[in-house]
């Protein structure tokens, strides 16, 4: 598998022609790390719930680890100070194994 093609501004990658948002450059690689380790867990748990009151969850899940990544949220990454992109970075993210359940 090659790696996707990325725009000159470096802001999307591309994927079978189709753009997506790249994930912010500057989060650290430990937290880009764990953040996608949490992310491909929910992915994982949004296939285990489908068609079940769980489901949404389990998207909700993928989206915050996508925002916490850069990859979706208002505004974008690169319209956001260094400050406010570490803040999301930073911000607690958790996956399917660490929710409280009642």
């Amino acid at each position: 598998m090659s790696d996707p093609g990325v725009t000159d501004d470096g802001h999307y990658v591309v994927i079978d022609g189709r753009r997506w948002r790249a994930t912010d450059p500057l989060i650290p690689e430990q937290r880009r790390t764990e953040l996608v380790h949490i992310l491909m867990a929910w992915r994982r748990e949004v296939r285990r719930t489908k068609g079940t009151a769980q489901e949404a969850a389990s998207r909700a899940g993928v989206n915050a680890a996508k925002v916490a990544l850069g990859e979706r949220g208002t505004p974008p990454w690169w319209d956001q100070t260094v400050a406010q992109r570490q803040a999301r970075w930073d911000a607690e993210v958790t996956g399917p194994d660490d929710r409280v359940t009642e």
